[in-house]
């Protein structure tokens, strides 16, 4: 587990943004549940790849026309047991992170993966959020 002052800053960065914490399985399993979309960032220490997720993530929210109606996190390697559940609503996808995924009533609609992070800008993951958004958000 990695340590809580590396953690924290990193995790402030989307949840000073409107982002909800998922911190255990049933916070997980309550959110994916809900009706409407929901968006799960698997936020990560990661920096070539974090680094540009959740700045990208954030461009998205913050310019896009339609959102999603649950914003939400959960921190990879910290967030253990609330990323696990997460991971089991991504199959088939294998973990990732960072990862960032659109749920819609509770199912997965939409997915970006490490390897679709790693090296890229954050304007490149923000305008396929909001492709997705455009997509599945009212």
């Amino acid at each position: 587990m990695y340590p809580s002052e590396i953690v924290i800053p990193m995790k402030e960065e989307l949840t000073d943004n409107g982002f909800a914490e998922l911190l255990t399985p049933e916070e997980v399993e309550q959110t994916l549940q809900q009706k409407g979309t929901t968006l799960v960032m698997i936020n990560s220490v990661c920096g070539c790849s974090a680094g540009s997720a959740r700045p990208g993530v954030l461009m998205a929210v913050n310019n896009a026309t339609k959102r999603p109606d649950h914003l939400t996190t959960s921190f990879a390697g910290f967030d253990i047991d609330a990323v696990k559940k997460v991971r089991e609503h991504l199959m088939p996808y294998p973990p990732s992170s960072p990862s960032i995924a659109l749920f819609k009533d509770g199912e997965l609609v939409h997915m970006i993966e490490r390897h679709q992070i790693e090296g890229k800008p954050a304007q490149l993951i923000a305008k396929n959020l909001i492709a997705a958004f455009d997509e599945f958000c009212n």
